[in-house]
């Protein structure tokens, strides 16, 4: 048996921290003496003693680091991988905020633009993957076009309408600082128009943003627009909480299965009635083979094991035309926690909808 001192040092971890992660449940002593309540540790204990002190160096939140200790290794990377893109987008927040605050306090030694060659057919899919989402409210103006979120790596393209959200990302190397700039929708889809013309699948598209001046170029060809002058919501911030950690429920979706039952005139629907208006809602639950089903409403019970979720059913059916996948993963928690739709190459790009309360 290892004293409490012993373990700290064995770990890295201090014995303040240990006090701090056996109260937290995490690691728990094998033993505490009934009349000193001194702490004793097995060598068993050294192993995940080291992986809190790595994870906590990291700044893996509580919750999680008592997930990794219990988990078998596959979960635990998994659980590695979220929390790096949850890093990733902080930093990336970052150098976007740093480099707004270099402009702020000397302009002149700021590039006047940003340009980043990219892929067109990766360009031509990322727009197809968030086209859909975009808003149509115009009392809200600032969901009325795509953000074209140009990063230290690449560019992502979000949209969103308040409902759902759809998120793609391209790879590539910005010459100049980070910028983001909201495109239109009528700019958006002369993007897409021109990407499906020029010289070969292979061409490159040149997106340039020059102040509130956004620009695409494919093949000498050009279409050019002005940015909204309106502040996207913090879409970061929204996502972060989609890729903390393990969903409860991971389904995997036959596309065409699903669509057809989306679109049969006996599809299944609930009534619900929100603020004295009545809708449909498709509802969904897991099947006995780890996909999806829909459910009908004889099939709502109280039982508060029996996992489903409410949609708006023509919103899961553009998120699925979107994807353009023949297979997807739907990710969900509880019945009233946004749901993920994801292709399983892409870890990228997917969308988010918000469910309706049954």
């Amino acid at each position: 048996m290892r004293s409490i001192g012993e373990l700290a040092r064995a770990s890295g971890l201090t014995v303040s921290a240990l006090r701090f992660y056996d109260s937290a449940g995490v690691l728990v002593p094998a033993l505490v003496d009934p009349v000193t309540g001194y702490r004793w540790y097995t060598d068993d204990q050294v192993a995940p003693a080291r992986l809190v002190a790595g994870l906590r160096r990291v700044g893996m939140p509580v919750a999680e680091i008592a997930r990794a200790v219990r988990a078998e290794p596959a979960a635990v990377h998994r659980l590695l991988d979220a929390h790096l893109r949850r890093l990733e987008d902080g930093l990336a927040d970052a150098r976007r905020e740093l480099s707004r605050i270099r402009t702020l306090v000397d302009p002149a030694e700021q590039p006047m633009f940003t340009r980043l060659v990219l892929a067109r057919a990766d360009l031509a899919r990322a727009i197809d993957a968030v086209r859909f989402a975009v808003g149509d409210d115009p009392a809200l103006p600032a969901l009325a076009g795509v953000l074209f979120d140009v990063e230290p790596d690449g560019i992502r393209l979000v949209a969103t309408d308040r409902h759902r959200l759809a998120v793609a990302r391209v790879g590539g190397r910005p010459d100049g600082p980070p910028v983001p700039a909201l495109a239109p929708t009528g700019f958006v889809d002369g993007v897409r128009a021109l990407l499906d013309t020029g010289e070969g699948s292979t061409a490159e598209a040149w997106l340039t943003v020059a102040g509130d001046t956004i620009s695409v170029s494919v093949a000498g060809r050009a279409v050019e627009g002005t940015a909204l002058p309106y502040q996207f919501p913090d879409y970061a911030r929204l996502l972060r909480p989609l890729v903390g950690g393990s969903p409860a429920h991971r389904l995997t979706v036959d596309v065409a299965a699903l669509r057809a039952a989306l679109t049969s005139p006996d599809a299944p629907v609930v009534a619900c009635g929100h603020d004295g208006v009545e809708r449909a809602v498709t509802v969904l639950g897991p099947d006995d083979r780890g996909g999806v089903r829909l459910l009908g409403a004889d099939e709502l019970t109280d039982d508060p094991d029996a996992f489903r979720v409410g949609v708006n059913g023509g919103y899961l059916l553009d998120a699925l035309d979107a994807a353009g996948r023949a297979q997807l993963v739907l990710e969900l928690d509880d019945p009233v926690a946004p749901l993920a739709v994801r292709r399983p190459d892409d870890a990228d790009s997917f969308s988010v909808l918000m469910p309706v309360r049954l």
